[in-house]
């Protein structure tokens, strides 16, 4: 019952996570407040949380059941959705969703991994497996030609434009994981 309602839950983040823009909040040096939009939003961080916190199972589970939803069901990809997200080449970053919350929730389940070193290294292993699936797909879609862009802007806009906020965002995760582990008695 723990892994499905996990997976619910890490699927409803999945789900509202892409809608929210990330940012982060820096003090001024006159005190006050300023925001630094990031080129990301907190999709994938919300997965990686989910694996982080409810085992690699609900993660899976969550990751597939937001991609069935994208291909047949609802636009809730960034670039809207249905069958024909197969062929964009942004797919390959989706179909890393699945092994990226297998490896993110196996590594924070290893014995060591309770603290907040172990729990960002856990997300930062499932964002790179993401992130190599994704390329793998635009090496795939570039040697055959599927889409008008050449390879380097490909991997700029979706591997190396993002990277950075998504490696900031995942250490956030990380600080957000530790006391709900805490919280829930996972060790």
């Amino acid at each position: 019952m723990a892994t499905w309602s996990g997976a619910l839950t890490g699927l409803f983040l999945i789900l509202i996570g892409g809608f929210i823009p990330a940012a982060l909040v820096l003090p001024d040096k006159d005190f006050s407040i300023s925001i630094l939009n990031l080129p990301s939003t907190w999709q994938v961080p919300a997965l990686l949380l989910c694996a982080l916190v409810c085992g690699p199972r609900a993660g899976v589970i969550a990751s597939v059941a937001y991609i069935t939803i994208g291909l047949f069901h609802l636009p809730v990809f960034h670039g809207g959705g249905s069958i024909e997200y197969l062929l964009t080449p942004g797919f390959g970053y989706l179909a890393g969703f699945i092994p990226a919350a297998w490896l993110c929730g196996r590594l924070a389940q290893q014995e060591g991994m309770n603290n907040l070193l172990g729990l960002s290294l856990s997300s930062i292993s499932g964002l790179v497996l993401l992130q190599l699936c994704g390329i793998i797909n635009l090496i795939l879609g570039s040697i055959f030609s599927r889409w008008p862009d050449g390879f380097p802007d490909l991997l700029f806009s979706y591997t190396i434009g993002p990277l950075p906020a998504q490696l900031i965002l995942c250490a956030g995760i990380s600080l957000i994981a530790l006391p709900l582990r805490l919280l829930l008695f996972i060790e």
